[in-house]
Order: C-alpha cells, then structure tokens, then sequence
C-alpha cells in the first residue's frame, strides 16, 4: 500500500498534492525526479498507469521541448520517453501512484481517487 510521488519542492502542485496526500496520515515515498530521474521503463509503465502517452505528460512550454524538436509527430513513443529520460524536466508533475495505479496532481486533488 505504498504511496509515491513524483515530485519537484519547486512546484507549487507539486507541495499542495505532497501536503494533501500527508493531511491523510499518509508518509509517501518521495522521489524527486529531477535529482533521480525515471528510467525509461519506469517512465513507461507510469504513462501505462496514467493512461497516457509520452507527449500528454510532457511540459511542452519548456525549452527543450522546442530545441529537441519534440513535436515532431515522426518520433516514436520509446524516443519520447527517452528524451523525458535524458531532460526529466519535461514531465509534468507530480504523479503519485499507489498500488500500480496512477494519477496527476493536476489539480492536487485528482490524487485522491487512488488514495
């Protein structure tokens, strides 16, 4: 019944949805995936998790997005994953997941569903 969050201190999704998982007693694992970034296999079975595919969890405003040509709609999902892999500062955070299941705390609250 572990609890794990995908998180970055910086943003301020990211400590409302850490802060909303703790005002339920409950202590997640917190990773914070721009200091431990996601392999592509974990990548891979999160986006199976959320339902998603690589661009719908990327941050498509940031930089690298645009200088890596990411919206090219040639590149395969396993070149997406490795580019979030390679710049992890392209996944959308933070994602909490819970006994294989997952969910984007975009807002915080859609997390609950899994708690």
């Amino acid at each position: 019944m572990a609890v794990t969050i995908y998180h970055n201190p910086r943003c301020s999704k990211s400590r409302q949805t850490l802060a909303l998982i703790q005002d339920r007693g409950i202590e997640p694992q917190v990773v914070e995936y721009l200091k431990d970034a996601p392999d592509a296999e974990t990548l891979d079975r999160l986006l199976k998790a959320l339902q998603k595919e690589p661009r719908d969890l990327m941050r498509r405003q940031e930089a690298v997005y645009k200088e890596l040509n990411l919206n090219d709609p040639k590149l395969s999902r396993d070149a997406l994953i490795a580019a979030m892999v390679a710049n992890p500062i392209l996944i959308e955070r933070p994602i909490v997941t819970k006994d294989g299941k997952a969910a984007l705390g975009r807002p915080p609250e859609a997390v609950l569903d899994i708690l």
